[in-house]
C-alpha cells in the first residue's frame, strides 16, 4: 500500500486595511492618531516563486495584452490543473511551503503504522483511518454514501464504501505520507470479504505495499450474560 496526503487550499493574502483612531484629548489642544503609509499590496505569485524558478521565468519588456508576467501566470495555472487531476501538490502548494506545515505535525510515534479499520457487523460496514496516534482521518459508514435501511449490510455497500475511502484519501494525498498501515478486521459481515477485495484489487494498488500488519479484533465472549434468544423463522 502506498502513502497518503491531502493538499487542496492555498493560503490567500488580503491587502491590509487601516482606520482612523478617534481623537483623544490627553492634554489641552493634544491629540493621538495612527499614522500609516496606506494599504499594503499582497505580494503576487510571481514574487513568492523560488528562486530558481524566477530565473527561468521569460526577461524582457511586457507584451500588449498581458505582458510576460502574464503568460508565466498561465502557466502556473495551467500546471497546476495538471497536477490537481493527477492527485499531485500543484506549483502554488509548494510556493506556500505546504508539505513543511504537514511535517511539523505530530503524529505520534515514528515506529506506530497508520490502522485501517474495517468493522463489519450484519447490519452495515464502517470504515475508519487513523494516524499513528489514533487520530482520525476519515470516517465513513454505508449509510453516508446514500445506502439505507437493510441495503446498507449488502456485500456492494460495503465494497463501494471501501472504494470511497480510498479515493478520498488519494484525493487528498494522503498515499505520499503513509509508511506503514495496519488492517484491523472486527466483526463477520459482509463488509469483511469485500473491503479486503477492494485492497487487493486495482482500487488498493496505492495502499497494498505498505499494508505491514493484518490483526482481527472481533470481540469473543468468554462466560458474561446470557445471549439473547436466536431469532424463530417460519
Amino acid at each position: 500500500m502506498s502513502r497518503i496526503q491531502n493538499r487542496l487550499l492555498a493560503a490567500t493574502r488580503t491587502p491590509v486595511s487601516y482606520s482612523q483612531t478617534t481623537h483623544q484629548y490627553i492634554r489641552p489642544f493634544s491629540q493621538t492618531c495612527l499614522r500609516h503609509d496606506g494599504p499594503r499590496r499582497a505580494p503576487s505569485l510571481l514574487s513568492m516563486l523560488p528562486r530558481s524558478a524566477q530565473s527561468s521565468q521569460p526577461k524582457g519588456p511586457p507584451r500588449l495584452g498581458g505582458g510576460g508576467d502574464m503568460s508565466a501566470l498561465q502557466r502556473i495555472l495551467a500546471q497546476n490543473t495538471v497536477a490537481r487531476a493527477r492527485n499531485q501538490p500543484t506549483v502554488t502548494e509548494q510556493i506556500l511551503g505546504a508539505d513543511e506545515n504537514e511535517a511539523k505535525e505530530d503524529w505520534g510515534p515514528a515506529t506506530e503504522p497508520f490502522h485501517f479499520h474495517i468493522y463489519a457487523h450484519k447490519h452495515n460496514c464502517h470504515i475508519t483511518v487513523t494516524k499513528p496516534n489514533r487520530g482520525a482521518i476519515i470516517s465513513k459508514s454505508a449509510g453516508d454514501i446514500g445506502f439505507k435501511k437493510s441495503k446498507r449490510s449488502t456485500y456492494d455497500a460495503a465494497y463501494q464504501l471501501t472504494a470511497y475511502v480510498i479515493d478520498k484519501l488519494h484525493q487528498g494525498n494522503w498515499h505520499k505520507n503513509i509508511t506503514a498501515m495496519e488492517v484491523i478486521l472486527r466483526g463477520f459481515g459482509a463488509g469483511r470479504e469485500a473491503a479486503t477485495k477492494v485492497l487487493l484489487g486495482t482500487e488498493g494498488r496505492m495502499l497494498r505495499d505498505k499494508i505491514v500488519k493484518v490483526s482481527d479484533s472481533t470481540r469473543l465472549k468468554f462466560g458474561g450474560t446470557r445471549s439473547p434468544k436466536p431469532r424463530r423463522l417460519g
